[in-house]
This record gives structure tokens, sequence and C-alpha cells, in this order.
């Protein structure tokens, strides 16, 4: 269920610093893998961020070269996966999947259920993805996968819709949500607003910090965005970007 609590604060910008993001090393199948996760998640309960709206999992990880996250078992959730370098290959429980270079994008609908892998599919370098979850609005759907190629150009200098049922080109979703990557580069800037009744969490992958509204967020840090306002992104170097815009 989306936060009421979030819902019925006023119009505020909170800056995440990297330091206040849960951070965890561990062993896979074939490796190990870095994880930096912004929300309760497997062991970790953070009670200050269980969620934002209908943005329930929020992780970075990176796994080493050829590491495998085994088969495991999901329900009734929404899953976007974001490639944010080498080269992420999904599997499920027929074999099949698709695989992510830097930028693109994967929507899966996991519905009444299905086992799947999350695979660095390059024996020689790291891969590191942003893997998101979200509350459906719908439970026991059909499973099903679907993958978007992103050019960096297309998302250079403007917030591209990656995953949304408001815009057309973009991977449509079981959920009241909007995901958007952007390559900043400097002296640009991007605008977004965000209406009544929803809220934006914007993370800066890499690169340089960014501003937002005269709020500073940090390389590896996030800022929540809650009540109606119109945000102005900008940076003093290149930062990459996710935005995620859900209903609180």
């Amino acid at each position: 269920m989306p936060n009421n609590k979030i819902h019925a604060a006023k119009p505020r910008i909170i800056v995440r610093g990297p330091e206040s993001i849960y951070q965890i090393r561990g062993e896979i199948v074939n490796g190990t893998f870095n994880g930096r996760w912004h929300f309760s998640f497997g062991d970790n309960y953070d009670p200050e961020h269980t969620q934002f709206g209908t943005l329930r999992v929020f992780n970075d990880d990176t796994l080493s070269p050829g590491a495998v996250w085994p088969l495991h078992p999901h329900h009734d959730i929404e899953v976007v996966t974001y490639c944010a370098e080498g080269e992420f290959r999904h599997a499920d429980q027929r074999g099949k999947g698709d695989v992510l270079r830097k930028g693109w994008v994967q929507h899966t609908t996991v519905g009444r259920g299905m086992w799947h892998s999350e695979i660095n599919n390059r024996p020689d370098m790291p891969m590191r993805f942003i893997q998101m979850w979200f509350i459906p609005s719908e439970v026991s759907l059909v499973p099903s996968v679907e993958r978007k190629v992103v050019e960096k150009k297309e998302r250079t200098n403007r917030l591209l819709p990656l995953v949304s049922n408001e815009h057309k080109d973009a991977l449509p979703i079981h959920s009241d949500a909007r995901v958007y990557s952007c390559f900043l580069q400097k002296g640009h800037g991007v605008e977004h607003s965000v209406k009544e009744a929803r809220g934006a969490y914007l993370y800066v992958l890499e690169g340089d910090p960014v501003e937002a509204n005269g709020r500073t967020i940090p390389v590896l840090g996030a800022a929540q965005l809650v009540g109606a306002m119109d945000m102005r992104i900008s940076t003093d170097g290149d930062a990459e970007l996710l935005l995620v815009d859900v209903l609180l």
C-alpha cells in the first residue's frame, strides 16, 4: 500500500547521502556481489525507509565477472531492471531471458509467480544493475518480460521515459509508477513536475553531484521529493541519473 504518512507531508526535498544507504557484500554462484539497498530488503530492515509510495525496492548491485544470482521465486511484484554497467542477463525457469547493456531497461510482471535469476553475462568485467520493485495494481497477473533498448543520445540532457503508462514509447507497467533515465551534461538542466499526492525518487548513479532546487545530491546519493513542486536538476560536470515518479 502507498505510504500515507509520506502522502500527508508538506512539499519538501529529503537528501540521502551515500553513507545513509545500506551496503552489503556477499558470495553468490561463481563470484560475489556488492549491494546498496535503499529500502528494507532481505535481512536488512530500515523502519525509516521501508518503501516510497508504490516503490518498494531500489537496489544498486554489482556482480563480479561471471557471477550468477541463482534462480529464486517471486510473486505479485512489478520489476524494473536498469543496466548501469557491463552486460546483465536475465533467465527464468524456462531458460529464457534477455541481455541488457548500459542504459537498457527491462520490465517484468511477476504476477502469479516466476523463478528468475540475474547473471553477469561477461566473464571479464563487473556488471552493475539497478533493480526496482513496484507494488502492482492487480494481483495474479500473467507473467511477462519486455526489454527496451536505449541509446545514450536518447537520454542525453533529457529525462527519457523508460517505463510508464503515460508515454507511448515507454514499457508499460501494472503499477502507478514511471521511471526515467538521464545522462546530464555540464551546462544543461532538466525539469520535472511532481504533482499533488505524488513523489519522485532521484538517484545519482555516477559522475558528478547534481543540484535539485538548490539542494546538492552527491554521487551515489538520492533525494525524495514529496508533494507538488517544479524541480530543476543541473550539474557542474556530467551525471547519470534515474528518476522514479510514484503515487504516494
